[in-house]
């Protein structure tokens, strides 16, 4: 059997085909961008600030080489694939290259993508979206076709996108991806009347939880679940890299004796106020972690400058996991893009205030909901 390729769609359309073939060639390349997509998922965790990418190479029919960003500052995925068909001796002249996001232009841990796919001859390049970067940012596309490599882009452009959300969100606004977690009762209680909470989810719940910390650049929470909760913030029971871990301590009132300050990988951040005692401030760098002064606005810390500072150091993406008060004050200044909340079937009756549900709603329009072990996962999305 002859498959029918994607080179021959434009051609296709010009010769009035029916839609039933043109159709079937679109799912082609459909199918192989979702392959591009598992490739790029491989890297998450490790390539930030760079984007998750994939790359499949096809030729007659049938994919000769593939490809993804394995680490940050090391080669892209459409390199990576050209390599591994180049070491197999398979010409490229004529293949078609799928990429889940738009091949680069500018030099900066490595050389540009699209030079690399010029030089060797492919034959079309199959994107599935743009980047919105300022240095490529549809200078990728151009360069292919004035190259004389017939290029598209939006194939899958809405998952691909979402694959991309955290580097999206980063390098359009200059602000990290913000996250909030949680996990609470029945009748919304996310701690009892001791400040407790570690109780309320499922095991099933928590290694969720631990993949996404292995995903996440960071995990932020407030100081009292610090004080109650004594959390370690880190990544077990799964594999993948240890986060960033972020306290909000406004006064500097925390001490090294906490499981958080035990770490030596220079990856604990504390935010403050900037108008803190130098003495309190000298004291507290005895615990070897990395101030970060924030501004004030009617004596609560400035969020929105935390996250501008915090982007500063190239964390593209935030979890929130500590705290009501933190968590709602995410959602009062509009700074969360996603919500995510495990609802255990657990109730406390009398117990802490939980999370402003009118807030939620009124922030969030769109809803998914799963199960997690025993627990009802929600997942709200602007």
């Amino acid at each position: 059997m002859r498959f029918i390729t994607t080179p021959l769609l434009p051609l296709l359309k010009d010769e009035g085909k029916d839609d039933m073939t043109i159709n079937f060639m679109l799912n082609i390349d459909k199918q192989y961008m979702r392959q591009c997509f598992e490739l790029a998922k491989k890297g998450a965790g490790k390539v930030s600030p760079n984007p998750l990418v994939g790359c499949v190479i096809v030729k007659n029919g049938k994919i000769i080489a593939a490809g993804y960003h394995k680490k940050f500052g090391g080669a892209h995925a459409e390199r990576n694939a050209i390599n591994a068909a180049l070491k197999k001796g398979i010409s490229l002249k004529g293949a078609n290259l799928y990429v889940n996001l738009e091949p680069c232009v500018h030099f900066g841990k490595t050389p540009p993508c699209a030079d690399y796919i010029i030089e060797q001859n492919i034959g079309k390049v199959i994107i599935g979206c743009k980047d919105p970067y300022y240095k490529v940012s549809g200078k990728g596309l151009a360069k292919l076709k004035k190259a004389g490599i017939s290029s598209t882009a939006g194939i899958l452009n809405s998952e691909a996108q979402e694959l991309n959300k955290f580097f999206i969100k980063f390098v359009t606004t200059g602000m990290p991806y913000v996250m909030l977690k949680a996990a609470q009762t029945i009748d919304g209680k996310i701690a009892d009347d001791k400040y407790r909470s570690k109780w309320i989810s499922s095991a099933n719940s928590r290694k969720a939880v631990h993949k996404l910390r292995a995903v996440y650049d960071a995990v932020l929470v407030g100081k009292n679940t610090v004080i109650y909760d004594n959390p370690q913030l880190n990544v077990r029971n799964v594999k993948g890299r240890n986060p960033y871990r972020i306290i909000i301590d406004k006064d500097l009132m925390l001490n090294n004796k906490y499981k958080i300050f035990k770490y030596n990988d220079g990856k604990t951040i504390v935010l403050f106020s900037e108008k803190t005692d130098m003495k309190r401030i000298e004291n507290y760098s005895a615990t070897g972690v990395t101030l970060i002064p924030c501004k004030m606005i009617k004596g609560k810390l400035d969020f929105k400058d935390a996250l501008k500072k915090l982007a500063e150091m190239d964390i593209t993406s935030i979890m929130v996991e500590g705290g009501a008060y933190t968590f709602n004050e995410f959602l009062k200044n509009n700074l969360a893009d996603e919500v995510m909340i495990f609802i255990a079937p657990k109730i406390m009756g009398r117990g802490l205030k939980g999370i402003s549900e009118r807030k939620l709603f009124e922030k969030f329009k769109n809803a998914d909901y799963s199960t997690s072990g025993a627990d009802l996962l929600v997942n709200l999305r602007r």
